[in-house]
């Protein structure tokens, strides 16, 4: 049988086991995104046709045509960019359309057409609407992309730095995964999304642990977003000198301190018992 001041320490050391199992649970309630989420319910997606053309945005067009002797008067001619000053260092891109502050491009034979507030696709439509109307193709192929679609990812993620993507369709979750993800000291809750469109600068806040963000004006990201990921309280009290260090440095004092007062405790009234 066992004693009463044993009873007594083993109960104490369950109790405090408890504890710990306890704020391990609500850390990852912080860690876990979209914790509101229902399974099995379709819901309907609002319409997202992808960035549309704004102002200083570079554009890449290309036109083709059946009658291939024709099509090259449309497009720009391809530049040689030279890594040093031998021929064979270099190599060739498409050139490209800057859209000017009134959202104009100058395109050949054309001329000038306004594209500000299109997406690519409707650009190209138009390109092509225009050129079987003015009799200079019968039936053009006109493909548009963006060069300049990028975005930042700051704070506390694995991997920050700024992100060139390939389409034109771009979620914040997806702008995270690029970056690697957050790290445990990224506050999930209030995600800073920094954009400037039309002169004016606008910061949204987003929380990623709910699926309130589905439904945010920055669920989809545009060309040249910044995404600030904020640290926690723990992390900001920290010195920045060597992160990795101390990140496992306190991790690891933290937990010998646990299991070094609970080694004491339970020491202790076992020899008071003998």
């Amino acid at each position: 049988m066992l004693s009463s001041k044993r009873k007594v320490a083993i109960n104490l050391l369950y109790a405090v086991l408890a504890i710990l199992s306890v704020m391990s649970c609500a850390s990852s309630k912080d860690v876990a995104y979209l914790q509101d989420k229902v399974f099995d319910n379709p819901v309907e997606l609002e319409k997202n046709a992808g960035i549309v053309i704004e102002p200083k945005d570079m554009l890449s067009i290309v036109v083709n045509s059946r009658t291939p002797e024709l099509a090259p008067m449309f497009n720009l001619p391809i530049a040689n960019v030279y890594a040093g000053t031998e021929s064979f260092s270099g190599s060739q891109r498409i050139s490209c359309y800057t859209v000017d502050e009134e959202g104009f491009i100058s395109f050949p034979v054309l001329g000038k057409i306004k594209v500000l507030g299109m997406t690519r696709w409707e650009c190209a439509d138009y390109i092509k609407k225009e050129l079987i109307k003015n009799k200079y193709l019968d039936d053009p192929i006109v493909i548009i992309e963006f060069t300049n679609f990028k975005v930042s990812v700051l704070g506390e993620v694995k991997s920050p730095g700024t992100y060139t993507i390939n389409g034109d369709r771009l979620t914040i979750l997806q702008a995270i995964s690029l970056a690697g993800d957050l790290t445990l000291f990224g506050q999930r809750k209030n995600v800073s999304v920094i954009r400037e469109n039309a002169g004016e600068r606008t910061i949204y806040e987003v929380d990623l642990t709910s699926t309130s963000i589905f439904q945010s004006p920055a669920y989809y990201i545009k060309q040249n977003d910044i995404i600030y990921v904020e640290p926690t309280d723990i992390k900001k009290r920290q010195s920045t000198v060597d992160d990795k260090a101390l990140r496992i440095t306190s991790i690891a004092l933290s937990s010998s301190s646990v299991l070094v007062s609970i080694a004491t405790l339970v020491s202790t009234l076992v020899m008071r018992n003998k």
